[in-house]
């Protein structure tokens, strides 16, 4: 896809009122709910917290804050950035403005497995991990058949291949729909693939943290290399990139992250798709990463309070984003027809 035209304008500006945007966001999070905080009610919990004393707030105000609300926007932090950050660096290795993080298997092979702990009736930590290592497992097995079968055009095949793996792992998770308890087992697993943050804590984000941080060093590290991976490997690889072990690397990072986040906050979508087009018209590719970062945080941080803002019952976060991001992305698509290829 050819760069928007008003990508031409962005600059560090751009980044710093992102990082305002994000800024106001979270404050807005954790200031919106049902129990009403002040700033300085969250102030005064954040400064005992960190420095080990007695908060001069309320009992109930001090569990609102650091144990429901914090965990809840501290989460949405890490999906969003994560989600959109694999967006974008997929969007640019398969040369497509339509991949999103789960183009190979990664987001299948996650509800595959959480799907089999809830249906084991697993406690939730064990859940989260047979989530995390359904996605590792599914993109490990997209690589081993792609590996196998060495054609040509190597994006073409780990395309077809996901696409392939993502279907039957969809189908698996459709068969285990079918044989649960349908009073307490198929609700959770309905609940879980519609994607929540409602019963995020601390540990939970403790649990991701470290991956995601892994993953993110060779993104940064990279992020100049993965620029020129939008041309032709031919191209690519006469300008000094090693085109293969790049895109290894690259799709390890992204799916260590997309499952990671998708470990404790279920399917959402369009998260990875959406942003990374949105963050290209402010600045264009030069610092798609950290903006798409800071988009993706914002957006899922926002979503996830008006999921619980907006009715008596908290609405799931699937439902939002889709609701917000197919409208939004065909206005992209008809506004910047011309730049698509």
């Amino acid at each position: 896809m050819q760069q928007h035209p008003k990508t031409q304008r962005a600059g560090p500006i751009a980044i710093g009122a992102l990082t305002v945007l994000l800024v106001a966001v979270i404050l807005m999070a954790t200031l919106t709910g049902k129990y009403p905080v002040t700033p300085g009610d969250i102030l005064a919990v954040v400064m005992a917290k960190l420095s080990g004393s007695e908060s001069s707030v309320a009992p109930t105000v001090d569990t609102v804050v650091w144990n429901v609300r914090l965990p809840r926007v501290g989460a949405g932090i890490l999906v969003g950035a994560s989600l959109a950050a694999a967006g974008a660096v997929y969007q640019g290795l398969f040369r497509n403005p339509l991949v999103s993080p789960d183009i190979l298997g990664v987001s299948a092979g996650a509800s595959f497995g959480a799907v089999v702990g809830i249906f084991l009736s697993m406690s939730v930590l064990a859940i989260q991990g047979l989530a995390f290592a359904g996605g590792l497992a599914a993109v490990a097995l997209v690589y081993a058949i792609d590996s196998i079968v060495r054609e040509r055009d190597p994006i073409l095949v780990l395309v077809l291949t996901g696409v392939a793996i993502g279907a039957l792992l969809g189908a698996c998770v459709s068969l285990l729909k079918v044989l649960p308890d349908p009073y307490n087992q198929l609700p959770a697993i309905t609940f879980w693939l519609l994607g929540s943050l409602a019963s995020i804590n601390h540990a939970d984000l403790l649990s991701i943290l470290p991956a995601v941080i892994v993953a993110l060093v060779p993104m940064v590290l990279l992020r100049w290399r993965m620029n020129l991976m939008t041309l032709d490997d031919e191209e690519a690889r006469a300008l000094g990139v090693e085109t293969r072990w790049i895109r290894i690397v690259i799709v390890a990072a992204a799916t260590l992250m997309t499952a990671a986040a998708v470990s404790i906050s279920g399917i959402i979508g369009w998260i990875g798709l959406l942003v990374p087009h949105v963050a290209r018209m402010f600045v264009g590719l030069s610092r798609l990463l950290p903006a798409s970062m800071l988009i993706g945080a914002a957006y899922m941080v926002g979503v996830d309070t008006l999921a619980r803002s907006i009715a008596a019952i908290e609405v799931p976060l699937g439902i939002l984003t889709a609701a917000i991001g197919a409208p939004f992305f065909l206005y992209l698509l008809l506004t910047t027809r011309r730049g698509w290829q």
